[in-house]
């Protein structure tokens, strides 16, 4: 039978150790915390028609997170009240809630969650994600700019384009032409709260 005095230094020594394992490294990077303005930030969208169809998203949240000081390993994340469009006329508001192209009551968020982000200038990025709405999801590009890097604030902003059809907005509008190409305009206001600086690439 082991002793009691061989027993006790192993039962300290294995708890020490899944202390130790459970807290994060000293040695870790720790990323920036970044906050986003809403009320200081825009998500709209605007598409070719013979007559002017353009409009916002009046309710949205978005999140932005970074594991380390490195941009690209950053994760955007942006979801959208589709029935909070806003196009000035209830007319179009009203079909574009509809079954035909957002179809609101069975699906009523249009969200993009990045998978990955690639720097492709000082200031630029394309960011790739799973965007959807009316519950279809594909691959699409955010591609966008920053402002402000080292000042702990600044602006992202960009733009997006999809082909209305691929995710079922196949109808159209009575009386109007309209495209099939949406662009999306995003520009966040953002912040940060904590953290180190983000390293950009020159």
């Amino acid at each position: 039978m082991k002793s009691i005095k061989n027993i006790l230094p192993l039962g300290v020594a294995l708890h020490c150790l899944l202390v130790l394992t459970a807290l994060p490294s000293l040695g870790q990077a720790q990323g920036p915390v970044y906050t986003i303005t809403l009320d200081q930030s825009t998500i709209k969208f605007s598409i070719k028609a013979s007559v002017h169809v353009a409009g916002a998203f009046d309710q949205w949240d978005a999140t932005l997170t970074f594991p380390s000081t490195d941009p690209t390993t950053g994760v955007l994340t942006i979801k959208v009240q589709a029935a909070s469009v806003n196009t000035g006329s209830r007319i179009k508001n009203d079909k574009l809630k509809s079954s035909e192209f957002f179809n609101v009551e069975q699906d009523p968020l249009i969200t993009f969650l990045s998978k990955k982000i690639v720097q492709t200038g000082p200031d630029t990025f394309d960011i790739q994600g799973d965007f959807t709405i009316r519950g279809v999801t594909k691959t699409e590009t955010l591609r966008l700019s920053v402002s402000g890097k080292g000042t702990g604030s600044g602006t992202i902003s960009g733009t997006m384009v999809f082909n209305r059809k691929d995710f079922g907005m196949n109808k159209g509008i009575p009386f109007v032409r309209i495209g099939d190409q949406v662009e999306v305009t995003v520009n966040l206001k953002v912040r940060k709260a904590s953290g180190p600086p983000l390293v950009f690439k020159q």
